[in-house]
């Protein structure tokens, strides 16, 4: 192996970043940083003895701001982690004389208390270590130095890292998803098959290191090359292929009875809502309907219990009556030349049964439904079987 080779396997290999991925993360550094120190010297007065802004909190930013789906940057990572740290810190420097001996130990058993405790934050090892090594105020203040500046510092630049993370784009924190959105202890569907959770956690184990990415998180890459890999070897089959174009379609200010009748006559269960404004504004469903109203067999709106008892005692009526009062506003749609891979996921494991189809100005131009999608799937699979048959 020539010298080179050598030290080019010493560089990480990164995911790809985007030059405004890398501006996010450093204008988030910045606001970080700039917010904490302010706020603390409001809070604090720019005359204590202690530091207004500990230099740990440089690398927590680094985690918050630049990778703040690592398990490292989470809430509970930061705000447990440094100000255990920080404690067992203080605690070394006052019962050990020698501050070498001291930080080597205020480090040690940081790590380890918070692996214990799952708030595993690497720059707490420097808390661990400032509060050792910080200087005669620090050492003065003792265990006043937990609470200021380390807890100070670390729930304002955490209050920062929410704001500035969800407003960029970035959700954080970054919560391990719904097991199941029907509420049952079935795996979701996708999981069944292939690499499950079960598997990706027993290669975990047996790797027995910290890794810097949450099982979930890993479980979701995995489960994105496995679409990417069946879309390549299936074919490109597109939305626009399979599509029902004929759609019928409602506006917000539809009358209910209407929208039912709708849905009983085209026997569906799905309608979107548009407007010639706005285009695709909605979706309403049957479960829209039973959510929020009890239709009788003639297709007239039944009132609920709630209204039956206004009624009894004088309150005016509170049933819904126009589409826009129940429908669904927040509802996923797909461009005609997306991937039908690409809508298994949701339509598995979010539990949707219809997708919208939409072009550039967000216009309904079809729908595509799960009975759509499996029907593509298995002729797709009878043509793969022919081939190989002719093949063979």
């Amino acid at each position: 192996m020539s010298k080179a080779t050598f030290l080019l396997r010493l560089i990480p290999s990164l995911a790809p970043i985007s030059q405004v991925e890398r501006l996010r993360s450093s204008c988030g550094a910045l606001l970080g940083i700039l917010l904490t120190g302010f706020i603390s010297t409001l809070a604090v007065g720019d005359d204590a003895s202690l530091p207004l802004l500990i230099a740990p909190m440089g690398a927590s930013a680094v985690l918050l701001f630049a990778a703040p789906s690592s398990p490292l940057a989470q809430p509970w990572s930061i705000l447990g982690g440094n100000i255990v740290s920080s404690a067992v810190g203080v605690t070394c420097a006052l019962l050990i004389p020698d501050p070498v001996v001291a930080a080597a130990i205020a480090v040690a058993v940081a790590i380890g208390v918070m692996l214990l405790l799952g708030c595993l934050h690497p720059p707490s090892g420097a808390v661990a270590l400032t509060a050792v090594l910080g200087g005669p105020a620090i050492r003065e203040a003792g265990y006043a130095f937990v609470f200021s500046p380390v807890a100070i510092n670390s729930l304002l630049i955490l209050v920062v890292a929410l704001v500035f993370n969800n407003l960029t784009g970035r959700r954080y924190p970054h919560l391990a998803p719904a097991a199941n959105p029907h509420s049952t202890d079935d795996p979701l569907p996708s999981q069944r098959l292939g690499v499950v959770p079960e598997d990706l956690h027993a290669v975990l184990a047996q790797y027995g290191e910290v890794v810097d990415v949450s099982p979930e998180e890993l479980d979701g890459f995995i489960h994105q090359a496995q679409i990417r890999a069946f879309t390549r070897r299936s074919g490109e089959i597109t939305c626009g292929e399979i599509m029902s174009r004929d759609v019928a379609t409602v506006s917000p200010d539809t009358a209910l009875r209407h929208a039912w009748r709708m849905l009983v006559e085209h026997r569906i269960s799905a309608l979107p809502v548009v407007t010639e404004k706005d285009g695709l504004v909605g979706i309403i469903t049957q479960t829209d309907f039973m959510k929020h109203a009890v239709l009788t067999p003639e297709g007239r709106l039944q009132t609920g219990l709630r209204e039956r008892v206004g009624n009894v005692i004088g309150l005016p009526p509170k049933s819904p009556r126009l589409v826009s009062e129940i429908m669904t506003r927040r509802v996923q749609s797909a461009l005609p030349e997306t991937m039908i891979a690409k809508l298994v996921p949701p339509m598995a494991d979010m539990g949707l049964h219809h997708m919208p189809i939409v072009d550039a100005d967000n216009r309904i131009v079809g729908i595509v439904t799960q009975s759509d999608l499996i029907a593509a799937l298995f002729q797709r699979r009878i043509e793969a079987d022919a081939r190989m048959r002719d093949v063979a």
